[in-house]
């Protein structure tokens, strides 16, 4: 047995890719699923429609293959999922990693100061982004949630967790250590549940599922066919991470998918941001933690999507980089798509999307641009909140990009450009998928060890700055100050 299914559950489309015996996509399938939005801020998905799609996908792809060694999950992270444990049912829909409702709660902790707390414990912020308050918000909202949670009945799990319930029939109720630490209930010092955050969120702690290690035995399914081990498990931007193969200190990747995630591995150092950056979990493996420096941007590729949906200036996103291309130089329009607050480093919940700079002369092709050069430009205010948050970083050091937006030459070319570096484009660009599957296949004994994995990762291009300093400064200085004014 030689092949790995990698199942990529994301945000908007479950995906099953097989990877052959050389780390090769071998064959895909994907499905994309509804995104529900009961009320402005608000993102939910339907639970069983995200399992009928990981089942009609893995079924589709392991139907081409007897070779199946081992299976390998990454997954949207913070996404909420609480079910029965004796029907296996959600009593609420999935809260995703999106939604805004608990921002006020998560106001309140700050106001009582219980914020440092958490950010000590887990190394994040109070923010809505995170599991945490979304569970305590099912719990008080749905009938009779919180006495039967008391009573041992719920279970809590990001979506890796519940697959994984699902796909061996409810005899497993465990997750990763990546995932774990995005929930705001997971201490990254001590690598356990935090008692001190669940007692003050009224989450019990019988909710919570076992904690393993990003390769370790995450049980059996045989419910889309074959019997299959799962064997590896990380959250889409560790896996991520993992692919990019960033395994020493100072790496850093980012990720354009429907939002932007930048990692910086920082080792067996947990840093303590002073900029509003994120201390997580990059990996975990052996029971050794390596920690990273993260900062979130909620929206990257969506943003060429609202183009298509909201403004409807293009057909497909491939449409974006030739209108951007005619874009008069002399206007320069800032678009700033704080469509569901801003992420790392303002942290600004309420803020919601602006555009500056408007004139007679802009039309689609100045959306457009601005469109793809605002991605860019929150890139560099995370870039520069980690160099000056950790000496391990050094500015300039070269950025390893994958996702959907990776593909836009135009879009790498200015994203090197503004943040004044490379910017190394690798050869495969399934580097989330990649890196669940190199887990489930290194714990299978498939493929190769960290060292010789690390050692086959390609370049296919790589992008380096054409932008005068003095222009770099003077665009990056028209982004701040269109920040500062969506924020007031």
């Amino acid at each position: 047995m030689t092949h790995i299914l990698a199942i990529d559950q994301g945000t908007t489309s479950s995906r099953a890719i097989l990877f052959d015996e050389n780390m090769a996509v071998a064959h895909v399938a994907q499905q994309e699923f509804t995104q529900i939005y009961p009320q402005s801020g608000w993102v939910e998905h339907d639970v069983e429609e995200i399992w009928q799609s990981v089942e009609a996908v893995c079924k589709d792809v392991i139907a081409k293959s007897d070779d199946i060694a081992a299976i390998g999950i990454t997954n949207q992270r913070e996404t909420t999922i609480v079910w029965n444990r004796e029907t296996g049912k959600p009593i609420h829909n999935a809260i995703v990693w999106q939604d805004r409702r608990t921002s006020a709660f998560c106001e309140d902790l700050r106001a009582e100061g219980f914020e440092t707390e958490i950010t000590y414990r887990t190394g994040l912020l109070a923010d809505p982004y995170f599991s945490a308050t979304k569970v305590r918000y099912i719990l008080q909202t749905v009938d009779g949630a919180q006495e039967m949670a008391n009573a041992g009945k719920l279970a809590f799990g990001t979506v890796d967790s519940y697959l994984i319930w699902r796909m061996t029939g409810g005899k497993r109720h465990v997750t990763d250590a990546t995932n774990a630490a995005r929930t705001m209930l997971y201490n990254i010092r001590d690598g356990k549940w935090d008692a001190t955050i669940c007692d003050r969120l009224g989450i019990p702690m019988s909710m919570l599922p076992t904690v393993l290690d990003c390769a370790a035995d995450f049980g059996t399914t045989d419910v889309f066919g074959p019997t299959l081990p799962i064997l590896g498990v990380a959250g889409d931007q560790q896996a991520a991470t993992i692919g990019q193969a960033c395994f020493e200190p100072g790496m850093l990747k980012s990720t354009y998918g429907t939002g932007c995630f930048a990692l910086l591995n920082t080792g067996s150092d947990l840093v303590q941001s002073q900029n509003r950056l994120l201390g997580t979990i990059a990996y975990q493996l052996d029971g050794k933690t390596t920690y990273a420096l993260e900062g979130s941007i909620f929206i990257a590729g969506a943003v060429v999507q609202w183009l298509r949906d909201g403004l409807g200036i293009i057909e497909t996103a491939a449409d974006t980089q030739p209108l951007a291309e005619k874009a008069d130089p002399s206007v320069e329009l800032y678009l700033v798509p704080a469509f569901t607050g801003l992420g790392a480093p303002y942290w600004d919940a309420e803020a919601r999307g602006a555009v500056f700079g408007l004139t007679r002369n802009s039309g689609p092709a100045e959306f457009a641009r601005a469109a793809l050069e605002s991605v860019g430009f929150q890139t560099r205010d995370l870039l520069d909140a980690m160099t000056a948050d950790w000496e391990g970083a050094t500015g300039g050091a070269a950025l390893r990009v994958d996702g959907g937006m990776s593909a836009s030459d135009w879009a790498m070319q200015f994203l090197s450009d503004i943040i004044g570096a490379p910017v190394d484009r690798p050869k495969v660009l399934e580097t989330t998928a990649l890196g669940a599957a190199w887990l489930a296949g290194m714990r299978a004994g498939v493929y190769p060890t960290q060292a010789e994995f690390a050692a086959t990762w390609a370049l296919e291009k790589t992008f380096t700055p054409k932008m005068a300093q003095t222009d770099r400064d003077r665009r990056y200085s028209g982004w701040q100050n269109a920040i500062g004014r969506t924020r007031s």
